[in-house]
């Protein structure tokens, strides 16, 4: 995925405070949230991880999508597939599919929930050159986020939430334009199922109240930053899902701080279909990609994942969404 880092100059930053780390207590108490099983959020993630890259294209890709829909499926959800070939940069056709699971389909007040699900094909900032143009595992850029919603999706299939969900595994998100390739990094080169989603939505007029996007969410010790393109787009989506961070114990991952801005699915949710949404993504002032030494590299695999970071992730969220009034 393309992640550029970049200094917003003389932005000015909406952010409406919803509700206080105090109030967020109080409503727990009355509301019953589901306990998030981190081990069982590792388990999805590592079943992704057990097909392969999951580079369009190749077998492991069609296994792990056939994977995804069965699991949502199970869990109650409706199911839609959109099935598309998308041109890369480089003219590659690929065979694309956009997973979406509606839960509780009926509600009028919907949260969009979305993590792409595909590998990078090639490991471009791998330090060994002779590794560069082999896959990425991606076991933290991808799997974590849909691992950690597919949890999600099983714990919904037990107790619903008042307001509707619409989980959305997005295709094609890593086959952006390497920095060495003629003609730069093209920003719209990546998350090329999300641009397409963004145009031909699965239900004509989707709207949601606000979208949470999660990527690379289970690396060791990962640091959430408030995202700049987040604060700008819906600085009340960030003050929530960081407010409810801080009164879950989770202040040591949501850093209550800006970070960079950065080029990813929640950019194109926000500029073409107009719903307000966040991105959720490991940010590392000290390193020099700022997404730490294993992006996008051969080094993204399982042993990089932890179960607490997913734990604080996908608490976070389940208060989120659970305290939401429809």
């Amino acid at each position: 995925m393309k992640k550029n880092i970049f200094v917003l100059l003389s932005v000015l930053y909406l952010i409406a405070c919803t509700q206080t780390p105090k109030n967020v207590q109080s409503q727990a108490k009355a509301i019953n949230v589901p306990t998030f099983n981190a081990d069982s959020a590792y388990l999805f993630t590592k079943n992704q991880v057990e097909f392969g890259a999951r580079v369009p294209n190749t077998k492991a890709h069609v296994a792990c999508a056939a994977y995804l829909s069965a699991e949502l499926k199970r869990f109650g959800a409706e199911v839609i597939e959109q099935k598309v070939d998308l041109s890369a940069f480089d003219g590659t056709v690929l065979k694309s599919v956009n997973i979406i699971g509606l839960f509780n389909p009926k509600a009028e007040v919907r949260i969009l929930l979305l993590s792409h699900w595909d590998s990078r094909p090639w490991a471009d900032h791998d330090p060994n050159p002779a590794y560069r143009k082999k896959p990425v595992m991606a076991a933290n850029d991808g799997a974590s986020g849909v691992g950690v919603l597919l949890e999600m999706a099983r714990l919904m299939s037990r107790e619903k939430p008042t307001v509707g969900v619409d989980i959305f595994f997005c295709d094609s998100e890593d086959y952006g334009q390497p920095e060495s390739a003629s003609g730069g990094n093209s920003e719209n080169s990546w998350c090329l199922g999300t641009q397409y989603w963004a145009k031909s939505p699965h239900v004509p007029g989707y709207s949601a109240r606000f979208g949470i996007l999660l990527d690379m969410v289970g690396g060791r010790q990962a640091t959430f930053y408030r995202e700049q393109a987040s604060e700008y787009y819906a600085g009340n989506v960030v003050e929530k899902v960081w407010s409810t961070a801080q009164s879950q114990g989770f202040g040591q991952f949501f850093i209550n701080e800006k970070g960079g801005a950065i080029t990813d699915d929640h950019i194109f949710v926000n500029k073409i279909i107009g719903i307000p949404t966040i991105d959720i993504i490991q940010y590392d002032p000290k390193s020099g990609t700022g997404f730490g030494t294993f992006w996008h590299t051969t080094h993204d695999t399982m042993d990089k994942v932890d179960k607490t970071t997913l734990n604080a992730v996908g608490t976070t969220l389940m208060h989120v969404v659970y305290m939401e009034a429809p």
